[in-house]
């Protein structure tokens, strides 16, 4: 008993646990390959429209090819976009709006183990380990969700300890953190 007791011990997470909040109150979205922004030009419905980012960051309209968007904001963008139309408009003014948000690879929230469809999920600001659980569809039958990690890309790879049992199947709202750009959250199976 006392030996199945300290196998057990030993294979609990040996992460500290995840700080609770963990967003950036200085966050601003940036356009990654995916998206989808609305471009409109002032007096011009012509050359105003939506359009999607491609894989390669870039975005094309008329009079305006291949203009880099990737790891922009809307508001970044839409100068780029004046600056290349001032060319073939007197003083244009063009406003971006991001319609179709999946943003760059690096700030995406990955899930992959035993959740029951493991996927990448776009990040929002304030997003928390149960909304990424409930777009996941919750945890498999064979999850240990008490070992759960969390693997922080932004912070150098440290990796936290989360419970996601408690916080999904116990209501436990103490087990809730915020998640942050790029984590990977990591589901082990249980062994028993």
């Amino acid at each position: 008993m006392l030996l199945a007791a300290s196998l057990l011990s030993a294979c609990a997470s040996s992460y500290p646990p995840a700080p609770v909040a963990a967003s950036d109150a200085e966050y601003s979205y940036v356009i990654g390959p995916g998206d989808t922004v609305n471009i409109v030009v002032w007096r011009n419905p012509e050359l105003s429209m939506s359009v999607p980012v491609r894989p390669d960051g870039k975005i094309t309209t008329p009079l305006v090819e291949d203009l880099p968007a990737l790891g922009k904001d809307s508001s970044t963008l839409a100068r780029d976009i004046e600056k290349e139309l001032e060319k073939f408009i007197r003083e244009p003014v063009v406003t971006v709006v991001v319609t179709n948000f999946v943003g760059p690879y690096s700030e995406q929230i990955r899930v992959v183990g035993e959740a029951t469809d493991p996927k990448i999920l776009p990040y929002t600001q304030k997003m928390t380990l149960l909304d990424v659980m409930i777009a996941v569809g919750g945890m498999t039958e064979f999850a240990d969700g008490n070992s759960a990690t969390i693997l922080r890309t932004g912070e150098g790879n440290k990796q936290y300890s989360v419970r996601i049992r408690d916080l999904v199947k116990r209501g436990d709202v103490s087990a809730n953190v915020e998640m942050r750009p790029g984590d990977v959250l990591i589901i082990p199976q249980s062994w028993f």
